[in-house]
């Protein structure tokens, strides 16, 4: 079991920068992937970035230029500095981790999540 607690979001006018942060406890060491999703009022859950145990991150196409993932193993924590936000970021943001399972991606574990508001 992992658990998963997020924490830094708020609200923050349109240009402005956010830093979302989860740290990971419980069976931490065999997380593969930690990543963050959103989740805006009448929309479907869409991932944001994802990073691996070695390092490889992605993004979804509407962040990519704009938004940084990064990891830190040891303390098993993820962070999501979020920068140039507009108010079509806002949503829950839920911080999400992948098992690896004898080698394949196995269960996955959800965070609370935490609001983020961006004002015009």
């Amino acid at each position: 079991q992992v658990q998963l607690v997020e924490s830094g979001g708020g609200l923050v006018r349109s240009g402005g920068s956010l830093r979302l942060s989860c740290a990971a406890s419980g069976s931490s060491s065999s997380i593969y992937s930690l990543n963050w999703y959103r989740q805006a009022p009448g929309k479907e859950r869409e991932l944001v970035a994802g990073v691996t145990k070695s390092g490889t991150t992605s993004y979804g196409d509407s962040v990519k230029d704009r938004f940084s993932i990064s990891r830190d193993n040891a303390k098993n924590t993820v962070t999501l500095q979020m920068n140039r936000l507009t108010p079509d970021d806002t949503a829950v943001y839920y911080c999400n981790a992948v098992e690896l399972v004898v080698g394949f991606p196995g269960p996955e574990y959800w965070g609370q999540g935490t609001q983020v508001t961006v004002s015009s």
